[in-house]
């Protein structure tokens, strides 16, 4: 049979395109990527926006850094089970029965992973500037220059935290200062340290994870500071006595646990930067 339609015109003429797929619908087509933005609308994002500020300044940038997602997914299932396993401790030997005790809970948490930063803020300037000491060559001055985005994580992160005595601290010098300021001053200060509290909870998360973006100095430093950083806190439990009440089995398993499973994780990050990425300490130092 021949092709029906309109004599005088090709099979398939008109003003509608040819289905292909049975004058079905058709599968939607690929959006075009997002511009990066620009720098101007990067800095505005920052300013209302403290968890992408936080974000630009504790995650590593450097463009050339070896990341490997294997490890990455392994950090993350680790620090789940390492939260969950403090969770089952806190709440079969620790009141958290009414609100007081989920807070008291709570701010434990909280001053636990702050101390943790704390330690890794002591530690950070003595692993870095072993490890730039014993780098050879051109190597110093170039570690030099990428720890300065490790240091200005630090001083983001310890100035953040500073805004908060200045809306809450009672003594007389910052009493006096919240009341030279006045209303309008206190709008502004209660605003930052709205802000900085954000900034700094998610920060403290970030630099657990990322270590003060020690990977932008290299790839090494991070799995070197993160098993450096659970021995020391496990020391400091020891010495405060922390979770006393806790029996001694579950108390050791507790305050073992993590420490082993980071440095055998961090053994195995530097394994596989080693054998699949040609990255070891010695390459580092360039010995």
């Amino acid at each position: 049979m021949p092709p029906q339609g309109h004599p005088g015109h090709p099979p398939g003429w008109g003003p509608y395109p040819p289905q292909p797929y049975g004058g079905g619908p058709q599968p939607p087509f690929p959006r075009p990527p997002r511009p990066p933005l620009t720098r101007s609308r990067r800095i505005l994002k920052c300013v209302y926006n403290p968890f992408y500020a936080a974000q630009r300044a504790f995650r590593p940038s450097r463009p050339d850094a070896v990341e490997d997602l294997t490890v990455r997914k392994i950090q993350k299932w680790r620090t789940g089970l390492g939260a969950a396993a403090w969770l089952v401790l806190v709440m079969s030997y620790k009141p958290v029965d009414t609100a007081k005790g989920v807070e008291n809970v709570a701010g434990d948490k909280f001053d636990q992973s702050w101390i943790s930063t704390l330690v890794l803020v002591c530690a950070f300037p003595l692993v870095v500037g072993l490890f730039v000491f014993a780098a050879q060559g051109a190597l110093r001055g170039l570690y030099l220059r990428r720890s300065l985005k490790s240091c200005g994580a630090v001083a983001a992160l310890v100035g953040s935290m500073a805004t908060l005595p200045l809306a809450l601290a009672p003594d007389p010098g910052t009493a006096g200062f919240r009341a030279a300021i006045g209303t309008p001053g206190m709008v502004v200060l209660i605003t930052l340290c709205a802000w900085s509290l954000g900034f700094a909870l998610y920060g403290i998360a970030l630099c657990l994870t990322h270590v003060f973006r020690t990977a932008d100095i290299h790839e090494v430093l991070p799995p070197i500071l993160a098993a450096l950083l659970v021995w020391v806190m496990a020391a400091l439990d020891v010495i405060d006595n922390e979770n006393a009440e806790v029996p001694v089995l579950a108390r050791v398993v507790f305050l073992l646990g993590g420490p082993v499973s980071v440095t055998v994780l961090s053994c195995w990050e530097l394994y596989r930067l080693r054998r699949y990425h040609q990255l070891s300490v010695r390459q580092a130092l360039g010995r």
